[in-house]
């Protein structure tokens, strides 16, 4: 027989005399109503589902309530009382028959529109949805920050804890989310000191952090070969899509078997981490992971609609376009809800001014087209970011559809894909197909008019050389003009963060090369001080603990942890990227020209880029003339047009106020760059 709470048993005995209710009014996850609590849930499949209430988190089973199937495919069920806010629910489904088109589980699932879930600090999860009332936050005169022109951004790409993690951060060890605000030298104390005026954040919705133990095999028969740390550190693994990650809270921790998420700290602690950068003027992107979700916990779309929310084979196999298993089927009615509903919850709800879509090429049109109408009702400047691959390859696309991109074509084209066997421009190479025409177009603006064009305009650009995948640019910098530190193991991080004389050339060429190019710029953390990634592993798994990491998804440690004292090794190159940022944001002709304003001369070495910019198109009040000399052999000699040129940046440093006067010709050595300016003659 069922011993029932006093609450649980007086919830029985109303639920007898329960007022008819339309459930259709009400959308997925659970309203609060002034007599009670509408639950609905999506999970076609399923032949019973349970609602099951527990008093607390910890308790191993609650109070269970059948709920009832509508012809939609919806479950329902209405609670006639309040007392049920602040404790947690889950659910319980089964299904008659084995099928693999239903996913089944003995565990219990939360609520895949959960505003906030509390779980174990396991691989499996066990998370409970917890009914709360989000309580009224005090946004101030709090404004979006999104500017109407998407060019005038400089975006810095970072993992929200890489910058409050390392004691050289100076926190008050409150939480991530706390931290980003408090810290006295990292988070949004150095976002002011660099200059940029907006942050992308890697994933912030809830993600399966664990993963299954090294070498452990799970009940599925999985077993993990793959990771020594068993941590999913980026986040590129998310479970729900409505609430942000607990273990970034003051509450949270990473303590095995610990218990996350049991208060409402995460929610109020991101709002004032977004209100306080946006007091800064520093607009808030946030990466989102809409391709797939996570792979190891109990997801609730895996046992809820598989066969909705997921893209199967004719088997009931998930596919694999996204290279983790199981890739959301976007086109799905249910599945684009959830996606378009989560969008405009975290814009309304957390004052988020744009987004960057992860793999994005699998998103359907449909859903990208809504998206972008959802969201612009709400903020008619929302960022809109593909990652325009995955599945397919589709940047033009996206352009076609009004959304902006990552840009890997002007990555490769100055960098290179590989350090060893395809180097770019900045290393006097040519990246696999690509050429001089190319790369002019790549400056302009990567315009579906020019040659390797992919965007009807420059603002769809996201220009970036260095991002979260890969080698840093600083190692691949490293790398490439010494191969032999790819396979090396270095005994101190210090022998190798500091660059040579010709490491800091091609730096300082790379950072030049980006902020002169029509579009977007977006830097990635460290990025301004040529920032090595050296395993640290304290596990002593992993067999490349001391080597140059090209991908640290799993390192919750100082492999990705900056050390801001690790600035002064390369002080020259940092201030050079702060003056080159505040000389882009106080001049338009370099982010957002016309390209007929845009004129490249004609030198005879192809790796020798030098053109003209005509500021008027932009507003600007002056004119440019840039050039890059890629050769690392020879230097170059340049006409400049009749007058007096102001240089602003050269090989050695960068001033917006200007460094000295030239005029007729100047000799540019190698591996350098220059930016000259004049006022415009009216």
């Amino acid at each position: 027989m069922e011993v029932l709470s006093p609450k649980m048993a007086a919830i029985k005995l109303k639920e007898r005399s329960t007022r008819t209710i339309d459930f259709n009014n009400y959308s997925l996850g659970y309203t609060i109503l002034k007599d009670g609590i509408v639950f609905r849930l999506y999970a076609p499949k399923a032949d019973q589902v349970k609602i099951v209430l527990f008093e607390n988190f910890e308790h191993l089973y609650g109070t269970e309530f059948n709920m009832l199937k509508g012809e939609d495919g919806i479950w329902n069920y209405f609670c006639p009382s309040l007392e049920l806010i602040d404790t947690w629910y889950a659910y319980k489904l089964n299904k008659t028959e084995d099928s693999a088109w239903f996913q089944a589980t003995d565990k219990y699932v939360a609520d895949p529109y959960s505003k906030l879930v509390t779980s174990r600090n396991h691989y499996l999860g066990f998370a409970k949805t917890k009914i709360i009332e989000i309580p009224e936050f005090d946004w101030g005169n709090d404004e979006f920050q999104a500017p109407k022109d998407l060019r005038d951004l400089v975006i810095y790409e970072t993992h929200i804890k890489d910058m409050v993690a390392h004691p050289s951060a100076k926190t008050y060890v409150q939480g991530v989310y706390n931290d980003f605000w408090q810290a006295e030298v990292g988070g949004i104390k150095h976002l002011k000191k660099l200059g940029v005026n907006c942050v992308e954040f890697l994933p912030l919705q809830n993600f399966a952090y664990f993963e299954p133990p090294f070498g452990t095999t799970i009940s599925s028969g999985l077993t993990n070969t793959w990771n020594h740390y068993s941590k999913n550190y980026w986040g590129y693994m998310t479970s729900f899509f409505f609430s942000p990650e607990t273990i970034y809270a003051s509450d949270g921790n990473l303590k095995h078997g610990s218990v996350v998420g049991r208060n409402i700290n995460a929610i109020i602690e991101l709002k004032e981490l977004v209100k306080r950068l946006h007091a800064e003027g520093i607009s808030v992107i946030m990466d989102v992971v809409y391709n797939h979700a996570s792979q190891y916990d109990l997801n609730p779309l895996k046992y809820t609609a598989k066969d909705e929310y997921f893209r199967l084979d004719e088997h009931g196999n998930y596919l694999n376009d996204s290279w983790t298993g199981n890739d959301i089927n976007t086109s799905n009615p249910f599945s684009r809800q959830l996606i378009v509903e989560s969008i405009k919850y975290w814009i309304e709800e957390f004052h988020i001014d744009g987004f960057r879509f992860d793999l994005a090429g699998i998103i359907d049109w449909e859903t990208v087209d809504q998206i972008k109408e959802e969201a612009k009702k709400i903020n008619p400047n929302a960022i809109l970011i593909a990652e325009p691959w995955g599945g397919e390859y589709k940047p033009a696309g996206f352009s076609d559809h009004g959304w902006s991109s990552w840009n890997d074509k002007l990555r490769n084209g100055f960098k290179g894909y590989d350090p060893v066997n395809d180097k770019g421009l900045i290393f006097g190479g040519w990246h696999h197909g690509c050429n001089r025409y190319a790369l002019e177009n790549f400056i302009r603006g990567t315009l579906k008019t020019g040659e390797h064009g992919l965007f009807r305009t420059s603002e769809h650009s996201v220009n970036y050389i260095e991002a979260h995948d890969g080698y840093t640019l600083g190692d691949f910098i490293r790398i490439a003009l010494d191969s032999s530190k790819r396979d090396q193991k270095f005994e101190n991080k210090n022998e190798v963060t500091k660059l040579s004389k010709n490491e800091l050339a091609i730096a300082k060429l790379a950072a030049m090369a980006l902020m002169v190019s029509q579009g977007v710029s977006m830097i990635h953390a460290g990025q301004e001080w040529a920032r090595s990634k050296v395993i640290e592993d304290s596990t002593g798994l992993d067999p490349r603990n001391g080597m140059l990491d090209h991908d640290s998804y799993n390192k919750d440690n100082e492999t990705n942890w900056l050390n801001f004292n690790e600035i002064q090794n390369n002080q020259e190159l940092f201030d050079y990227y702060r003056e080159l940022i505040h000389l882009r944001l106080k001049s338009p002709a370099l982010r957002k020209s016309d390209p007929g304003a845009i004129n490249f001369k004609v030198y005879l070495h192809p790796l020798h880029i030098t053109f003209s910019i005509d500021g008027k198109s932009a507003e600007d009040p002056y004119d440019y003339f840039i050039s890059l000399n890629c050769d690392p052999n020879s230097s170059h000699k340049i006409d400049l047009p009749e007058g007096d040129w102001n240089m602003v940046a050269n090989a050695r440093k960068c001033n917006v106020k200007g460094i000295r006067v030239i005029k007729n010709q100047f000799r540019l050595p190698p591996s350098t760059g220059v930016i000259l300016r004049r006022l415009r003659l009216k």
